[in-house]
């Protein structure tokens, strides 16, 4: 008897599976574009990403600047506002200086002006003295006094 090989697979289905492995050319066209749509919105999802990370970081860089410069304007005007206070210490200091010199300068011209009365009073007082004398002796005077 002969020997009966076994039956032979079926080809049909080998074939089926190879074309569903293997789109057909229209399928592997939107397939391309499905995947480069993918990779063009991944890439653009990484773009933005990054994008707002510079946005971000800029922004906080900025902000650090403007803390930065509130804090030495504050300082500076601190260091202003103590030396405003220093010079108005000293600008009274110095005025209070002058007004007792004003107030000396009275006192010394009020103590002249007393003693020039005192000596106005003396010479008045001897003066008429002196005619007192010369009134009771009945002669007049032989050199003038006052002259």
């Amino acid at each position: 008897m002969a020997e009966v090989a076994p039956p032979a697979p079926e080809p049909t289905k080998d074939i089926a599976e190879e074309r569903a492995a293997v789109p057909a050319p229209e399928e592997s066209k939107a397939m391309t574009v499905i995947e480069d749509a993918e990779k063009a919105a991944a890439t653009d999802a990484l773009l933005t990403r990054v994008a707002t990370e510079k946005r971000m970081s800029a922004a906080k860089k900025l902000a650090d600047i403007a803390s930065w410069e509130n804090s030495k304007v504050a300082e500076i005007e601190a260091e202003i506002k103590k030396y405003q206070e220093y010079l108005e210490r000293k600008k009274a200091e110095q005025v209070e200086k002058l007004m007792n010199s004003v107030a000396m300068v009275h006192r010394a011209a009020e103590e002249k002006r007393a003693a020039a009365e005192a000596r106005r009073g003396e010479e008045v007082v001897k003066a008429e003295e002196a005619a007192a004398k010369y009134r009771a002796k009945g002669e007049p005077p032989k050199k003038l006094l006052f002259g």
